[in-house]
């Protein structure tokens, strides 16, 4: 949500090939900062060139290559428009399971969001509607988000609510015109503590009904329905000496599925002389498999072992394994004059059962790499 902390607005992911599109693609155009009571000053063109390429010890995988524009547009003195505008290109070869059974695959992706703020003395209101269109996967999603800030304007509390409406028409038409409908609730309240340290609690539901299957994947067979809670925990401190700033982030996930799985964020963020700023950061995940996750063992190979005798649901499908994950890169900006911004980041991901923090994490499976680089220019107007 767009509070103090700049906590972005409720997210989703499609299933399959969609998921990999839209994980690789949202980091592209961020959320403008706002309280809920100030509009932005002034408006701002955005244009983000996205990387992204994955990887396993045994064999290359994905390639997106993304572009992203972004416009947010203040106007009448107490409205602002936003939207934006993305488009992907996949190509490479995805899994049939676990992380064998190879198939070339190649896709491309493009999506749009546009919202509209009323911002009032001390709070603000936002509707917003979003559209994404792939060969085999089509999704629209509404949301609503209002923000209240006390008069003192030291804390801010935050609902917003969304819904997505997705149609799924694989292109190997083993299923034909399948649905699936994601409705999603936050609640967040922000403190400022001090002048230089200002904290935020959340929660999220989300409620998920029909196909999430994969259907590319061998022995995948998952419930139709799917609900998950959020737990989450950030503080932003301000370090005057160094004119710098810490970002610490914690999120605990519990779903229907049998997967719980804890995330650690940290960004320093370090001002630099002529305008320049330098943000290392580092991400720690760790989750535990699905109740249904079939898990890989070296009997099997080079064939996908069968699911157990008499079970319902089966999955082969890493993502839904138990894991550990490490992410590291940095991002570096500088500001071209008032108006004009350019920024470089970086960030390689690593994925393995031996990362996983609490307990063993699902055996058998060849590490997974991801790196990504992202190349951003904007204008203030």
């Amino acid at each position: 949500m767009q509070t103090h902390l700049d906590d972005s607005a409720l997210k989703k992911a499609n299933a399959g090939v969609g998921s990999l599109l839209l994980a690789a693609s949202m980091s592209l155009v961020a959320s403008a900062p706002a309280c809920a009571d100030e509009p932005p000053e002034q408006g701002s063109l955005a244009i983000k060139q996205l990387d992204y390429f994955d990887y396993q010890s045994n064999a290359d995988r994905i390639r997106v290559k993304a572009t992203a524009l972004k416009l947010i547009a203040p106007f009448a003195g107490s409205w602002m428009f936003g939207s934006s505008i993305t488009t992907d290109a996949i190509s490479g070869a995805s899994p049939a399971y676990h992380g064998s059974g190879l198939k070339k695959m190649q896709d491309r992706r493009n999506a749009a969001d546009m919202d509209l703020t009323r911002y009032y003395e001390n709070s603000s209101y936002t509707l917003g509607l979003n559209y994404s269109h792939e060969e085999d996967y089509i999704s629209k999603g509404l949301m609503f988000q209002a923000n209240f800030s006390s008069v003192d304007r030291n804390t801010t509390y935050a609902f917003a609510a969304g819904a997505s409406n997705d149609v799924i028409n694989p292109a190997n038409q083993l299923v034909q015109n399948e649905k699936k409908t994601v409705r999603d609730v936050l609640l967040s309240v922000s403190q400022v503590l001090t002048p230089v340290d200002i904290v935020q609690l959340g929660i999220g539901f989300s409620r998920g009904r029909g196909y999430f299957s994969d259907p590319y994947k061998v022995f995948d067979e998952r419930p139709r329905e799917r609900d998950n809670k959020t737990w989450n925990l950030r503080w932003n401190h301000h370090w005057d000496a160094l004119d710098a700033s810490t970002r610490f982030a914690y999120r605990y996930y519990l779903d229907s599925w049998g997967i719980k799985a804890h995330t650690f964020n940290l960004d320093y963020v370090q001002n630099l002389s002529n305008d320049w700023t330098l943000t290392p950061s580092l991400r720690l995940h760790s989750q535990t498999a699905a109740d249904f996750y079939v898990d890989a063992g070296p009997a099997d190979f080079p064939f996908p072992p069968n699911p157990p005798e008499g079970a319902i649901h089966y999955s082969e499908d890493h993502r839904v394994s138990g894991f550990g994950a490490v992410t590291y890169g940095f991002k570096l900006s500088k500001k071209l004059g008032e108006d004009w911004l350019v920024d470089l980041k970086y960030e390689q991901y690593r994925q393995a059962a031996g990362l996983k923090l609490f307990g063993t994490g699902s055996l058998g499976l060849p590490t997974f790499y991801a790196r990504t680089i992202q190349l951003g220019l904007s204008r203030q107007f």
